[in-house]
């Protein structure tokens, strides 16, 4: 081999052989061989083949064009004049049919051409392949060529030695191959004989030919192969890999810079390492290829360090033009990609899933405020092991704050930017393999129902990508709730479930007008507090304490079955330190042939336990609730210790004793018994299922379980043992209602109700119901209003006008107006405010008895005295022109204003007034009729309040910092959290951020959610929604058995201590006595307390302030002074006379005034408690 290189380059080869005139360097090895003995460079061939090849091709092109062309002239002449002499007789029509039949046929060319076009374009499966082949062998040259670019330009080398000529031989046949396809298939030959691929093709596939004629190689313009790097956005949208307009203009400005800088690279060199051919290649310098591609990349972006330039004339030439161009694509290419690159979404990528993992989407609103609200409750520690990702999806990039709350929580978060509306992004996020979704609301927004509207349309995108997947929206608005109807795949039986704010919030606040402080203490049961300890003997020591208190459910063990709801939950509190609160069970309707779940509260002894039963529990956390499925009598009745309570190997054998159960009467096995259903013969053949037993045979088989509640009042002591026994839980199975009480058997009250033919209670029976009236006909004026001297009632301070967003009353009023209150017990409803603004609001109240309207201002005290309100029960104060307001801190000033207007506001001895007067009229909703022994005779027990600070407020804010501004003489922080302000702890304030933590509580548990509907919503059920969606009003029904029977449910009330049947107890008793005495003596169910503020420091003068305890422990000392919170039952008898007037009157103690909703037992005689204790216990229970 021998190469002709200049005196330059000579150095670099050895050893080499001196020619006479020109340098030669013939570099020696295994492979090389001497091909020309002259030294003679052949790469003009190499060149000729490829112009040759080119410029032949382009003249034949155009000489058959030219042809073509001149035929065509010419036989359109020769027609022309046939045309004249034409006859057109019958023969010559059908020849000219045949002819043009003939000429409908596809020819063999056209058919060709079809195949070649097929094969060629990215519509086929076949086509796609072929393209992406020749795009992969194209980069497969290229990449020979680098490697060939480190040996000379021009050497000798066989072809069956060179394995890079064999593998580019290949490759060229190929594209040989491939360009006789394109050529078949092209329209225009001239025009597919001039693009840049063709060009390519000449200039690189006939030099390899040549290559293996001459056994010769030549680098030449194979560097050309670069310029395919132009199609690569083309073969990754054929793969359907780039999608979006963004990314196939980035890759394309990358994949068009690229080509060109590596193409020009090449050319410079070639000939800076061959030279010019008029200086003989003399003026050549030795330059690798990649120090080329650097010389190029400073000369485009015109730095020019000059340790690298060009020294041959055809280099420099090259140099000046590519400057002009490539400055200018540098200059307009690399801005806009760089553009694009900072533009493309930092969290546009896709999740994957964790094999063994949850994981769930959060969309909706997403802030700083909502994510860390959500992430503090779902990923509290008091939980267990959270084993779920949580993967939020926005369509607008988090902020730093965000981005770094994001980070905090990398383990369990993730951020990925865009839209549940659109399909690709929802399967970004794997929603089809997803949990649930759960979508958040804008609280603060101006427009509630556009919030709404938003949100429905998430989750009509979410259920139409996939029907199956849980979703947990919240809702502003209640009357919203009834689009979730029409969408086919929303199914609450499923999991779906939407938390509607106003329907809550209301419902809270209306609670509280019924015991004040129960709103606080809801809103801190569902959520995730932690335990907060304090030394210091304070009230925040005993308030945190109660905070520190969660809801949870469990299965109850099979140790509780057949026992009673008062029996078991005198146990849990007793024995396992838990309060069972309520109990949810399968209804089975042997009509429908079908299960309904319902949620008992404070059922009453005619519940009787089995197998399956979930209860809800208040405890700590969720490893306390653990004991009411792992306690066994067997092994843990000997137990005073309850963190001893483990799960035992016992648990087993109880199987066995379920299915001997039911047969200890007939001495038969379960599968032979003859008193049991046939269905459940047929299910116990199943092992995966268990069906619970009937009623009538646990109560023929369970004697040591009846022995047990005999003994309940003796064995429950916490210094003695407990006494159980029981079988095996199963969690498929479920409890059933054992009726002893006359609830289904219509009583006096209810039969005169069903005789006198007139619609009291709604179609359900849930509440209390009226004919519609018009507006004009509870409009009171100030003189009507003092005349009317209203007591006991509740106050509603409402600002708003024409434009406010409506806020749902009828959700504040439905729980105040629920059936399981007699109709002398509801307390009447005043509304102060703009009459503008309640019109709108009437369509949904006129069908609720006792309500009126005085149009007004809340900040007017002329008005506030007209309606009395310091005889008022509770004080609310509401406004719908909260979210109007930018500035967050004045989004309450009007709420705040009117509850400062109220506590500086001083009143007269209006108690007395109204006594000396009582002998000509009776307040609205009082009775005069109650016994002389009864201590609600009369309104001698209300204590006039004579300062607008005792009276009764809750508040609803907003901002929840602006709570500092409630209470002037509290020392709150700013920075204090909502949850740890005094006024929130004693229930005078409540903010709608409280129920965020909703959400994760209803992820985790469902039922909790449908818990807290039934106690703050008075009865609202999923099928009073339907009715709801339909008329937006609630209709009238005659009054049934069936209906009537839905008034027997229990209700939220206050039990003061310092008088009646529990008064021993109220002075330095135990709160775990008063617990087990009311759960005995009237199946009240005690949860909390309601303490004056100052109550520890004993005091004579003390604070009238009041704040929550939840579920103190068993030996908290109560003080007379204390309010309980107790779930009472509903009375039968309290309906059959006027005897007992429970919201009527209001009664006090240590100055302290007492509403009307806090309710006394009745008693003869304070002196005579101990000697009639017996037969006071045995009295009913008759709220005050």
């Amino acid at each position: 081999l021998s190469i002709i290189m200049s005196k330059n380059t000579m150095d670099k080869f050895s050893p080499s052989v001196h020619m006479s005139k020109i340098d030669v360097v013939i570099p020696y090895s295994a492979d090389n061989m001497l091909c020309d003995n002259n030294g003679q460079r052949m790469w003009w061939a190499f060149l000729a083949s490829s112009m040759v090849t080119f410029f032949g091709g382009l003249f034949i092109i155009l000489l058959w064009r030219t042809l073509k062309y001149l035929w065509t002239v010419c036989c359109h002449c020769k027609a022309k004049k046939k045309e004249v002499h034409r006859i057109t007789t019958g023969e010559h029509i059908k020849r000219v049919d045949k002819g043009d039949s003939a000429a409908s046929e596809v020819g063999w060319m056209t058919s060709v051409k079809d195949w070649a076009g097929v094969m060629i374009s990215a519509q086929t499966l076949t086509g796609r392949v072929l393209v992406v082949l020749v795009f992969a062998l194209s980069i497969g040259a290229l990449v020979i060529y680098f490697i060939d670019s480190s040996d000379p330009i021009e050497f000798c080398k066989h072809f069956y030695s060179n394995y890079t000529l064999q593998i580019d031989m290949a490759f060229n046949i190929f594209f040989l191959l491939y360009f006789g396809l394109r050529f078949i298939a092209a329209n225009d030959k001239l025009w597919f004989w001039l693009e840049v691929n063709s060009v390519v093709d000449f200039f690189t596939v006939p030099p390899v030919f040549v290559s293996v004629y001459l056994n010769r190689s030549w680098l030449g313009l194979r560097f050309l192969r670069a310029l395919r790097l132009i199609q690569f956005s083309e073969i990754l949208q054929f793969l359907n890999i780039l999608k979006t307009s963004n990314s196939i203009k980035l890759v394309n400005l990358c994949s068009i810079f690229i080509s060109t800088w590596l193409t020009a690279a090449g050319f410079i060199h070639l000939v800076e390492n061959s030279g010019d051919p008029w200086e003989n290649f003399q003026n050549s310098q030795a330059l690798s290829y990649w120090e080329c591609v650097y010389l190029l990349m400073v000369t485009m972006s015109t730095v020019g360090y000059g340790d690298v330039y060009a020294k041959t004339t055809l280099g420099r030439l090259f140099m000046v033009f590519f400057i002009l161009g490539g400055l200018a694509m540098f200059a307009s290419y690399v801005p806009e990609i760089i553009e694009l690159i900072g533009n493309r979404k930092k969290y546009g990528g896709s999740y994957s899933a964790v094999n063994g993992r949850k994981h769930i989407v959060v969309c909706g609103h997403i802030t700083l405020e909502s994510v860390s609200n959500f992430l503090k409750d779902f990923l509290h520690k008091d939980r267990d092991d959270v084993n779920v990702e949580i993967v939020f999806l926005h369509n607008i990039s988090p902020n730093l704050e965000l981005e770094a709350l994001f980070k905090r929580h990398f383990t369990q978060v993730e951020f990925y930017q865009g839209s549940v509306l659109n399909p690709h992004d929802l399967a970004r996020v794997k929603i089809e393999s997803a949990d649930a979704c759960l979508i958040l609301a804008n609280k603060y927004c101006a427009d509630p129902d556009a919030e709404d509207a938003s949100n429905i349309m998430r989750v009509i995108s979410i259920k139409n990508y996939h029907p199956k997947i849980r979703i947990i929206t919240q809702m502003l608005q209640y009357h919203n709730k009834a689009h979730l109807l029409n969408i086919p795949s929303w199914n609450w039986k499923e999991g779906d479930d939407a938390i509607c704010l106003a329907e809550l919030k209301l419902g809270f606040i209306a609670q509280s007008c019924l015991a004040q402080g129960l709103s606080t203490m809801l809103a801190n049961l569902f959520s995730m507090r932690s335990f907060i300890k304090i030394e210091e003997d304070t009230w925040q020591k005993y308030y945190l304490e109660g905070v520190s208190n969660e809801m949870y459910t469990e299965y109850l063990s099979s140790a509780f079955v057949g026992l009673s709801f008062p029996v078991i939950c005198e146990l849990c509190y007793v024995k396992l330190k838990l309060l069972l609160i309520a109990i949810e069970y399968k209804s089975d309707q042997r009509e429908s042939r079908s299960l309904i779940l319902i949620t008992l509260i404070n059922p009453g002894n005619h519940v009787k336990m089995q197998e399956g039963t979930l209860g809800f529990f208040i405890a700590s956390d969720a490893k306390e609730v653990k004991r009411a499925l792992f306690y066994c009598k067997a092994c843990h009745d000997d137990i005073s210790d309850p963190k001893r309570i483990k799960k035992c190997g016992c648990k087993k054998l109880f199987g066995i004793k379920m299915r001997l159960a039911c047969c200890f009467g007939c001495g038969r096995s379960a599968w032979g018994c003859c008193c049991m259903p046939v269905n459940v013969h047929c299910n116990l053949d199943s092992p995966r299922r268990d069906i619970p037993l009937s009623a009538v045979s646990v109560n023929e088989c369970s004697a040591t379980l009846r022995a047990f509640e005999e003994d309940r009042h003796s064995a429950l002591s916490p210094k003695k043992k407990q006494r159980n026994g029981g079988m095996r839980n199963s969690p498929n199975s479920s409890p059933k209602i054992m009726r002893h009480d006359p609830l289904f058997i219509p009583g006096s009250e209810q039969i005169e109700s069903m005789d006198e033919n007139v619609k009291k209670y709604d179609s359900t029976g849930m509440f209390h119901w009226c004919p519609s009236r018009d507006i004009e006909k509870v409009i009171l004026t100030r003189s009507e209003a003092a005349m009317t001297v209203l007591s006991g009632h509740v106050v509603v301070c409402i600002f708003g006008d024409v434009k406010s967003a409506l806020i749902g009353l009828r959700n504040f009023v439905m729980p105040l107006r629920a059936s399981n209150f007699h109709y002398h017990e509801l307390k009447h409803i005043v509304f102060v405010g703009s009459l503008e603004y309640l019109k709108r609001e009437w369509e949904t109240l006129h069908n609720f008895p006792k309500v009126s309207i005085l149009p007004g201002t809340p900040l007017s005290r002329a008005d506030l005295r007209a309606v009395n309100i310091n005889l008022c029960d509770m004080c609310v104060i509401l406004s719908a022109n909260q979210n109007n307001i930018d500035d967050a801190s004045l989004q309450d000033k009007e709420c705040i204003l009117a509850s400062l207007n109220i506590k500086s506001m001083l009143f007269d001895d209006s108690i007395r007034v109204l006594q000396a007067n009582s002998q000509g009229f009776t307040p609205p909703g009082m009775d005069r009729s109650s016994p002389e022994n009864s201590p609600v005779h009369g309104l001698v027990r209300q204590t006039s309040v004579t300062t607008g600070a005792n009276i009764p407020i809750i508040t609803e804010l907003v901002n929840d910092s602006n709570v500092q501004f409630l209470d002037q003489d509290d020392d709150d922080d700013p920075d204090t959290e909502l949850y740890l302000t005094q006024p929130f702890a004693c229930g005078t304030a409540f903010a709608v951020s409280v129920l965020d933590s909703l959400m994760s509580a209803t992820y985790f548990n469902d039922n909790i959610l449908t818990l807290i509907r039934t106690l703050v919503t008075g009865g609202a059920t999923p099928e009073l929604e339907g009715l709801l969606a339909e008329e937006n009003a609630l209709k009238g029904g005659y009054s049934t058995p069936q209906t009537l029977a839905n008034r027997d449910r229990c209700r939220v009330a206050q039990l003061a201590l310092y008088d009646g049947p529990f008064a021993d107890l109220g002075d330095g008793g135990c709160y775990g006595d008063l617990f087990c005495k009311a759960l005995k003596t009237y199946n009240m169910l005690c949860f909390g307390i309601y303490r004056l503020r100052d109550a520890h420091l004993n005091a004579q003068s003390q604070c009238t302030k009041r704040y929550v305890i939840t579920n103190p422990p068993y030996a908290f000392e109560l003080v007379p002074s204390d309010l309980i919170f107790c779930l009472m039952q509903f009375d039968h008898n309290a309906g059959q006379s006027r005897t007992s007037l429970s919201h009527s009157s209001h009664s006090s103690h240590s100055s302290s005034k007492k509403s009307s909703s806090v309710h006394s037992i009745p008693t003869t005689n304070r002196t005579s408690r101990i000697k009639n204790r017996d037969s006071r216990d045995k009295q009913k229970y008759v709220p005050l």
